[in-house]
């Protein structure tokens, strides 16, 4: 056991030993059920906790009032029956010696009044956060005397359920919206000079401490630098720490810098693929030689080599992995055992982040267990009967999956796939520099395979009899799609695919119509190939908002990229027409809105819809199968094994997962995969 390695030295903070020096910073996946952390969140926090993490920090955020209505699916702090849902998994974690914190706040103007309680939204003044849109009311004497009594209740909740400590929410939420002279403009008792900005705080602190004592752990989440017009700065935000600090009611400072108020700031808080990897980790390091207090500090550090410089470097005392740990929640076990290289990567996707506003609930770009460990392992068992043997067609992350879950199953798996590398379509999106981590979700699996012994038949475009020669148990088609052009009245066949952009088989033309109902990343990746060429670019698309499957962070990058560039982006127009004209395509544009039409002439027309099914292969082996290809729905959801044996002559079971059934995403073909083949 590598018991030298900093990461795994314990840090004592306060009266708590915390084990080693990873921990998840406070983080909402939205699995609360009626605002309680009920099954699905407990089981969560428990499997990193099982695995070896020291400390796991629980909702970003928890809300003690009733007018900071719930904005991502936020645990309800203020009511009382909060207290034993969270002393059950608080509860849960202890047994693994997990401490367990969670993050208190009143969201002020970080939310909307229009559901729940329909309760106006406050903020120390009217300025209205673009982001989630309400135009706040200013916080009258009354409400802040209410905030503070709200304060102390959540905090005494959390004391009775076991909770370990927690910290307060001071970036982008109702306190910093008092420091921050970009949203404080009173001229009262709480604005102006910063002890009265300050003034909400400390009133919060004091209460707190006059309801769970001293010895009870407290610490903030504070922004020390909004790199904003107007906002907190570097030196303020110093001065901030050290009068919070001074106050003797502090146990530890959680570092943040930039703001939240728009997709863009949030995505430079939170960086996505192709932003700069821990690029607030110095910053972190200055405020703990400045300030001499614990720091923790969580800004993409994804991997493990960032996070062993973090603590050898002398910049935190605990490294936040809050989205490398939903990729891998085996982290520090992998650790322990001497396996570093096996830990799953994340590629920052921030699928995770981007689907709590889109769906609902953060999942895994490519660990589809994430937030169903109800139902899906982290690790996959052995079997102890007969293993089988396993053909699996496609080497793309559906393949992958498939052929890496059935390998370490212990079957004999056998992956045939039609070209030199694996891959598929993460490969070709993965060309984009600024996409380039996602290979990550190929090459992790393809070791794993190796690993596990899986024989790889690569530049071999599999046919029925040769599939069939393998005497197989069970197939597994996972042979993806084509780009699917298919979608114009007429002229279909002047158009090419984003795909062919991206691959580089076609050149991008001098002036360019891309039209996109895919709404995914693909024309927008197209987009960028397009407009860096120097072509005149427009970009269409018949929704009523550009990429609406891309959610607010990812889209960042693409805006930063395309804006300058002058792309004209048009919306709720639908292309329905492309003819040859003097050499060049005149495009015929209608709308869903209204009977009216446009023309454009241009010369390329470039379309994303989508893929179509490549399951040739499957339709021949259909009828050979035992199972005629059937899947048991009800059977597949509950994560239980697949007995459709509706054809006795069939001598092996027939499947396709992924985009080989319809176009989808990443997700959903590694999430078909996983669970389909960890019961074969």
């Amino acid at each position: 056991m590598p018991t030298n390695d900093p990461l795994l030295q314990p840090f004592q903070l306060k009266h708590l030993t915390l084990k080693n020096r990873l921990m998840t910073t406070s983080h909402e996946p939205a699995y609360t059920e009626d605002g309680m952390p009920k099954e699905r969140y407990r089981l969560y926090h428990a499997a990193r906790a099982k695995a070896g993490l020291a400390m796991t920090m629980t909702a970003g955020s928890a809300l003690v009032s009733r007018d900071s209505p719930p904005a991502f699916g936020n645990i309800l702090a203020y009511r009382e029956e909060v207290v034993p849902w969270l002393r059950e998994l608080v509860d849960s974690c202890h047994q693994y010696d997990c401490k367990v914190m969670i993050q208190l706040t009143h969201l002020g103007r970080r939310a909307h009044w229009n559901h729940s309680d329909w309760l106006p939204t406050l903020s120390a003044s009217s300025i209205r956060e673009p982001a989630h849109r309400a135009f706040p009311k200013a916080a009258e004497d009354w409400d802040l005397e209410r905030i503070v009594a709200d304060y102390a209740l959540a905090a005494e909740h959390m004391q009775a359920a076991g909770l370990d400590g927690f910290e307060l929410q001071c970036y982008g939420h109702l306190l910093d919206q008092f420091w921050s002279p970009a949203t404080n403009w009173r001229d009262d008792d709480w604005g102006g000079e910063l002890d009265n900005r300050l003034r909400l705080t400390y009133r919060v602190l004091d209460a707190i401490r006059a309801r769970v004592g001293a010895d009870f752990v407290i610490g903030l989440r504070l922004v020390m630098d909004e790199q904003m017009e107007n906002g907190i700065t570097r030196e303020v935000g110093m001065e901030i720490g050290r009068r919070m600090a001074a106050t003797g009611q502090v146990d530890f400072l959680n570092v943040i810098r930039g703001h939240i108020d728009t997709d863009a700031a949030l995505a430079d808080v939170i960086p996505v693929q192709g932003m700069p990897s821990a690029p607030q980790l110095d910053f972190a390091g200055e405020v703990r030689r400045e300030l001499k207090m614990p720091v923790f500090h969580a800004c993409k550090i994804n991997d493990i080599a960032t996070a062993r410089h973090a603590i050898t470097s002398g910049k935190l005392d605990m490294v936040g992995m809050v989205r490398a740990h939903i990729a891998d929640p085996l982290i520090v076990q992998k650790l322990v055992e001497g396996r570093e290289q096996d830990i799953r990567p994340c590629v920052g996707a921030t699928y995770c982040l981007d689907r709590i506003y889109l769906a609902g609930e953060a999942l895994c770009i490519h660990n589809p267990a994430s937030g169903r460990e109800a139902t899906l392992p982290h690790q996959i068992e052995s079997l102890s009967a007969t293993p089988q043997k396993i053909v699996v067609v496609g080497a793309g992350p559906a393949g992958l999956e498939a052929a890496r879950v059935a390998a370490e199953r212990g079957h004999r798996v056998v992956l045939f796939e039609a070209t030199p590398k694996a891959g598929g379509q993460v490969r070709l999106l993965s060309q984009s520099p600024r996409r380039r981590e996602m290979i990550g979700i190929i090459d992790w699996r393809v070791e794993q395979c190796e690993r596990a012994g899986v024989e790889f038949h690569f530049n071999t475009y599999a046919e029925a009899d040769e599939i069939l020669a393998q005497q197989p148990d069970v197939v597994i088609i996972a042979t993806g799609g084509l780009a699917n052009t298919d979608l114009l009245r007429d002229g279909n066949e002047l158009v090419v695919s984003a795909h062919d952009i991206i691959s580089g088989d076609v050149k991008p033309g001098r002036e360019v119509l891309l039209y996109d109902d895919g709404a995914d990343h693909a024309a927008l990746q197209a987009a960028e190939i397009i407009a860096d060429s120097g072509a005149r670019l427009e970009f269409v698309t018949p929704d009523r908002q550009i990429s609406a499957e891309i959610g607010g962070t990812n889209l960042v990058p693409y805006m930063r990229k395309l804006l300058p560039l002058e792309v004209r982006f048009t919306l709720c127009r639908r292309v329905l027409t492309a003819h040859r004209e003097e050499g060049r395509i005149r495009v015929i544009l209608g709308s869903d809105y209204g009977d009216f039409s446009s023309e454009r002439v241009v010369d390329q027309v470039v379309v994303e819809h989508g893929t179509i099914p490549l399951d040739g292969v499957y339709f021949e082996l259909k009828p050979l199968s035992s199972n005629l290809g059937a899947v048991d729905y009800e059977a597949l959801i509950a994560g239980k094994a697949q007995h459709i044996d509706s054809n006795p002559g069939g001598k092996f079971k027939l499947f396709r997962i992924g985009d080989a059934v319809s176009s989808r995403n990443v997700h959903a073909a590694i999430y078909d995969a996983l669970r389909l083949v960890k019961e074969l």
